[in-house]
């Protein structure tokens, strides 16, 4: 711009006025070409950052699925699960993330498993869909080493319901029975023990209704509780709850957690909950510090250790509140 003022006051019949106000108009798009150019370098770095992650996982070894595993007669029927002397670690340079576990966990117990980030408690749970390796030792479903189970089908035996509960693009039907082994009656008996009968028939367009992709169509309540009838549908003797409930208020928690308790009455509950008072329904609560089980006990007797880890943190978010 100064250029172009110079030039026309030097050489004022070589440069008109209407040359220098082109000059001047084009000066000022500069800003704007620059902040594109700096957009597209960012996006670029992003992109480069995406296709680098796909070559990473696309290099990854597969799992074994061992596929000539054995699976005993109706596995697992009882739900009682074994640590002893497990080790896990997410890979051979890293700090193990449970060291020396000795547990057990009887059939039927409601177990509530709590800690400060980083303590171990979802690897805990991964471990027995085999997410985590175990580095030494053993896990134990009914007395049967998870190892020898098939891959396939010892996470299908098993239920989970996550914090971000996975809905597929599709209906309701296929959400809860993919492989189309149950009939309707089953399907509506599993949403009304869930809670989830009326909604689905009223609101949702029956069974045959659609969901969008990632559940976006429904509320964030009725994704988990679809997943617990998703549960309840394949009678699991083993159900984890994994921060399920950390999204939902207070009103949705307690329903969830009320027909989960009724719906698994006589079956193995592992619950990991972010809020701690939904852990005093429990039979019995661990607390984990740094991959070791510090307190474990029923609600009532850790909570009476005044100065324990578990009435220490339950008073915190009391008082957060």
């Amino acid at each position: 711009m100064v250029v172009s003022l110079v030039s026309a006051a030097l050489w004022p019949e070589l440069v008109s006025p209407s040359l220098v106000g082109l000059a001047i108009n084009y000066t000022l798009l500069v800003p704007i070409y620059l902040n594109w150019v700096v957009k597209f370098l960012a996006d670029m770095e992003m992109y480069m950052g995406s296709v680098e992650r796909v070559t990473q996982y696309a290099s990854a070894p597969s799992e074994d699925y061992r596929l000539c595993g054995y699976v005993p007669p109706l596995w697992p029927k009882n739900g009682d699960i074994k640590f002893q002397k497990v080790t896990l670690q997410y890979d051979t340079n890293r700090e193990p993330v449970i060291v020396n576990l000795d547990l057990h966990i009887p059939a039927g117990q409601k177990i509530g498993i709590c800690g400060r980030t980083g303590s171990g408690k979802s690897s805990l749970v991964m471990s027995l869909f085999n997410m985590v390796s175990v580095s030494e030792g053993k896990i134990l479903i009914d007395d049967v080493d998870i190892t020898t189970i098939p891959l396939k089908i010892m996470r299908s035996r098993l239920s989970v319901i996550p914090q971000d509960v996975i809905m597929f693009s599709g209906t309701i039907r296929e959400n809860l029975d993919l492989r189309g082994e149950f009939s309707d009656t089953d399907l509506w008996e599993c949403l009304e023990i869930a809670q989830m009968k009326e909604v689905v028939a009223t609101q949702l367009g029956g069974l045959d209704g659609q969901v969008r992709e990632g559940g976006e169509n429904l509320s964030c309540g009725q994704r988990q509780l679809l997943c617990l009838a998703r549960a309840i549908l394949h009678r699991a003797a083993l159900l984890v709850m994994d921060e399920a409930t950390s999204s939902l208020d207070s009103v949705t928690e307690q329903k969830l957690l009320q027909v989960a308790a009724q719906a698994f009455a006589n079956r193995t509950v592992i619950t990991i909950a972010h809020r701690l008072s939904s852990l005093l329904s429990c039979d019995r609560v661990l607390v984990l510090d740094s991959g070791r089980v510090v307190e474990d006990g029923s609600p009532s007797q850790l909570l009476a250790q005044k100065l324990g880890i578990f009435s220490s943190m339950l008073r915190a978010g009391q008082d957060s509140t």
